[in-house]
Formats: C-alpha cells, structure tokens, sequence
C-alpha cells in the first residue's frame, strides 16, 4: 500500500546479529594470535621440566612426567648464569638511563623550540631508520677498535646515549600534543628552558618515557649480535651470549637445562611488563602522529 514503511524492526535486529558477527571473529582471532604467541613461551617452560630420556619423543610430551626440578639448579651450575644476568642488567639498566636522558632532549628541541632548518634536520634523522646495523657494523667496530673500546661494555652502552631516531620520533610526537599554553605560561613566569623541560614537559611525557625505557631494556636485554662482534672475555658476556654457551665439551646441548637457563632469562622482562603494563599501554595509546 501507498504510505507503508519499511519493516525497521528487521533491519534493525539484523545489525545486532552482523555486530555480534563481528565481535565473535575478532575473539577468535585475538584468541588463536594469542596462542600463537604463548605457544613458545609454553614449549620453553615445558621442556625446562622434562627429565632428558622425553626431549625428542616423536610425538612431542607435551606436559612431562615427571617434573624434572632439579633441571633448574642444574642450569646454575652448568655456567656461571648469575654471572651472566648481572652483566645483562649492568648493560641495559645504563642503556636505558642514556636512551631517557638523550631522547628527551633531542625530542624536546624537536617538538618545543623554534630554530631554523628544524623540519629539514628531523626528516634526515628519521631516514636514518631505513639504514640496516649492517651497513654500519664494520665501520663501527673497526672506530671502536682505534679508541680501544673493543672488549669493553662501551659499544653497547655509549650508542644508546646519542639517540635513537625510532625514540626521538615517539617523544617529539608526545611532546607535541601537550598544550603549548603551558610553556608559554612558565616563560612568562621567569622560566628557562631546561626549567620548562624538567619541571613541565617531562613529568608530563612520564608514559612515554616509561615505554623508551622499557623498548630500550628488551633490546639490550636481547642484543646478541653486539656482545658477539665486541667482547671476547667470557666474563663479560651477557645473558644473550652465556646461553650459547650452554653445551658440553662435545658440542651436544642439553636442552632441559637450556630451556631452564632460558626460562630464567625471561622472567626479568616479564616482571618489568608487568609493573610497567599500565604505563606502557598508556604511552602507546597517547603518542599520536601530530605534526
């Protein structure tokens, strides 16, 4: 008939149903991604327990039996693994306290201060991410050799300290998001620069910096190709080289002992995300591309 609306209450529940659709297959796929993920960690954790005569059963125990416990004492012993970790935490706690410091002030005359050519010399910077470590491996061991860095922590701390171009761009992009009336009104109260920078913009930029600084401790944390190329006294090897070292004089690796050694390796990342989770999620959501 002339006049007769269409039937809304259909087209309506029909949206509720596509809705509900949707939610359950991005559930199913954030569930079999997650797995994916755990997967690894779940195998680690796993094999660190299974006594030696379950290591390479085909098909694969999943959940040994018996738990073998003594797998991690065994891991101790096997290699000065305390040893090891203290190196890694040396490294990449002073990393991190260089990448905070050099970040926020590269990023800060970035993002606040108005000087000549700024633009120009902040897209040089970022392409300099397109350049592989590769390329520069060698010139940089062979500058680090003449001022007799080799064999020292020094290569693998210093460059963290000048900056990093992935770092500069994530602070300046959170930097620019905080409201300039705020600078305007310290400079107008008789404050400098560097008084703007500690006492407004960075207690400000805090969830930013927490996820430099957690970036920055995962990679040094996880650096195997650096320790391998500069140090050569095995006292100085961090946990990422120590781990190669677990085998035997025949170069046959227990891998019950491996896994144990690196479970163990992992838990300190582990408990870093955790405390740090909130302030991590927080600057990732925050750090838009403004500008």
């Amino acid at each position: 008939m002339k006049g007769r609306k269409p039937p809304q209450p259909m087209i309506f529940h029909f949206g509720i149903k596509r809705a509900n659709i949707n939610n359950i297959v991005s559930l199913v796929l954030l569930v079999a991604l997650s797995a994916a993920f755990i997967l690894p960690l779940f195998w680690m954790i796993t094999t660190s327990l299974k006594p030696i005569d379950q290591l390479l059963l085909d098909p694969p125990v999943w959940i040994p039996n018996p738990l073998e416990f003594e797998n991690y004492p065994n891991a101790l012993e096997a290699q000065p693994f305390l040893q090891y970790l203290g190196n890694s935490l040396q490294i990449a706690v002073a990393a991190v306290i260089g990448a905070i410091i050099s970040n926020s002030l590269v990023a800060y005359g970035f993002s606040r201060v108005e000087w000549k050519g700024r633009d120009a010399v902040f897209v040089l910077v970022l392409s300099t991410l397109m350049l592989p470590y590769h390329v520069v491996m060698i010139p940089l061991f062979v500058s680090f050799s003449k001022i007799g860095w080799v064999n020292t922590w020094l290569p693998l701390i210093v460059p963290a300290w000048l900056g990093h171009p992935f770092f500069i761009f994530m602070l300046r992009q959170f930097m620019l998001g905080i409201p300039k009336e705020l600078s305007e009104a310290t400079r107008i109260d008789g404050g400098s620069e560097w008084v703007l920078l500690t006492r407004v913009i960075l207690p400000l930029c805090k969830p930013a910096l927490a996820t430099v600084a957690l970036f920055q401790f995962i990679w040094s944390w996880n650096d195997f190709i650096g320790p391998l190329i500069y140090l050569n006294d095995r006292d100085l090897y961090p946990m990422s080289l120590g781990l190669a070292l677990y085998h035997n004089s025949q170069g046959i690796t227990d891998f019950s002992i491996l896994m144990a050694a690196s479970t163990m390796a992992v838990v300190p990342i582990i408990i870093i995300f955790f405390f740090m989770q909130r302030v991590f999620i927080q600057g990732i959501s925050l750090t838009g591309l403004k500008g």
